[in-house]
């Protein structure tokens, strides 16, 4: 019970982050018509946001091990930059009225705050 408890944690915090990214950041789009088609965009586009993430960055981490040991880690913004580009991709494929306009600096400043975001909400909501 504690594995799905912190994963609708995760879940929530997550489309909680995307929700403030399309509210700060210019260029990353939310077009519905209710709260309701709204939260359930955003809950599904953090699925994918969390699929994403789980399965090709540790494949671009482990394939690009020299560029973040050269970069210092600085290739990390990019990266996310564009598996957040491909997280809004798949989500207008999926028919998901949610929309970032290009990686710069839409993607790249939605996948820092969604991040930040998210750390930080976990932080606040993940006590045992």
């Amino acid at each position: 019970m504690e594995f799905l408890t912190g994963l609708l944690i995760r879940l929530g915090s997550t489309a909680v982050a995307f929700w403030l990214a399309t509210l700060l950041i210019p260029g990353i789009t939310l077009d519905t018509a209710s709260a309701t088609e709204a939260v359930g965009t955003l809950l599904l586009v953090a699925v994918i946001f969390g699929v994403v993430n789980a399965v090709l960055q540790p494949i671009v981490k482990t394939v690009g091990c020299g560029f973040y040991l050269l970069t210092l880690g600085l290739i990390a913004l990019v990266v996310n930059g564009l598996l957040f580009l491909l997280t809004s991709w798949i989500a207008g494929e999926a028919g998901l009225p949610f929309h970032v306009d290009g990686f710069w600096p839409a993607a790249v400043l939605g996948a820092l705050l969604v991040g930040v975001v998210t750390w930080l909400l976990g932080l606040l909501l993940d006590r045992e």
